[in-house]
């Protein structure tokens, strides 16, 4: 099987059945998972109260068929290397997301946009992100290095703390981002085309990954897009969060994520700035963090914020490739 045979089939595979689980799943979702809506939030979004969650249930089991799929064709094919990072990017992803579930199950046992503490979840996560730098070393060597343009840094003991808070900074700021329909899943598909281009340039075994990220992303927002029948829940957007970043680390530039990321960042940032802003004025810098909920305040759609997240990611995509020339 050729390599582009490889990633329209990871893609379809994954666009088809997450449509597929998804369209069976939401009559369950609707009867016993309906999305507990935050308090503090705008008025607007008590509308949404009923709203199935948990959907990201759907393209976890597509992605993850297909990138499995993906793993044992290249095994038959001997190309042991590539078989091996997509399927740690995969575990990765997939551990993320087995807290996002339960995350979930908490908030919807509590009936409360509540679940676990975030010292749980960080404590969950960095084991993840440990295990995951642990797989790469032992695998591939990943050594200390980080590239930054045409140059690559050797940071020592100090490459580790930087992945780590790398990991867990982009898979929470992607968990930040889904907050208004269609915004996580539309950047997270923006995501994904950016990484394939990229990975396919590279020749590289990721690209099966960002295909199937790509597809399942597009599935999902058949489902997603304002006025959503279903929203991902953590469950959803920790996987997403976690695949992304995962592919940046297998394509030897984990710095790569912060341009490519860059809508994740942005809303990240508006909550810690947001924060340390009230903590030192007692006033708010933002109507509203994260950054989406400010811009719905300030009158814009839903639909023109996920608009504005595409064309963000976009944009900085295009200044990252020709900085990298």
């Amino acid at each position: 099987m050729t390599s582009y045979l490889l990633y329209i089939s990871a893609f379809l595979i994954s666009l088809i059945l997450t449509v597929v689980i998804e369209a069976k799943l939401i009559p369950f979702l609707k009867r016993s998972a309906q999305q507990p809506i935050y308090e503090g939030g705008p008025a607007w979004h008590l509308s949404k109260s009923g709203t199935p969650t948990m959907g990201g249930i759907a393209f976890l089991i597509a992605i993850s068929l297909s990138i499995i799929l993906a793993s044992a064709v290249l095994f038959v094919q001997n190309k042991n290397y590539q078989a091996i990072s997509i399927s740690i990017t995969l575990l990765f992803a997939v551990g993320n997301s087995f807290i996002g579930i339960f995350d979930d199950l908490t908030k919807l046992r509590k009936k409360e946009n509540a679940g676990l503490t975030p010292g749980q979840k960080l404590g969950l996560q960095t084991i993840l992100a440990v295990l995951f730098l642990i797989a790469r070393e032992h695998f591939f060597s990943d050594g200390t290095q980080i590239k930054l343009f045409s140059h690559e840094i050797n940071l020592g003991i100090f490459y580790y703390v930087l992945a780590i808070l790398l990991l867990l900074g982009m898979i929470n700021f992607a968990n930040l981002t889904d907050g208004i329909d269609g915004l996580a899943s539309s950047v997270a598909v923006t995501v994904g085309i950016v990484f394939f281009v990229i990975s396919c340039q590279n020749g590289d075994a990721s690209a099966t990954v960002s295909a199937a990220l790509v597809g399942g992303a597009v599935g999902f927002l058949f489902f997603n897009n304002h006025p959503a029948k279903i929203f991902m829940g953590d469950t959803g957007s920790l996987f997403l969060g976690a695949l992304s970043v995962g592919i940046a680390f297998s394509i030897n530039n984990p710095l790569i994520i912060i341009p490519i990321g860059a809508v994740y960042v942005i809303e990240g940032a508006s909550v810690i700035l947001q924060v340390l802003f009230y903590k030192a004025t007692k006033k708010r810098l933002f109507k509203m963090a994260p950054l989406h909920h400010h811009m719905e305040r300030c009158g814009l759609n839903e639909n023109k914020i996920c608009l504005i997240g595409v064309l963000t990611t976009l944009v900085f995509s295009a200044i990252l490739f020709l900085l990298r020339g």
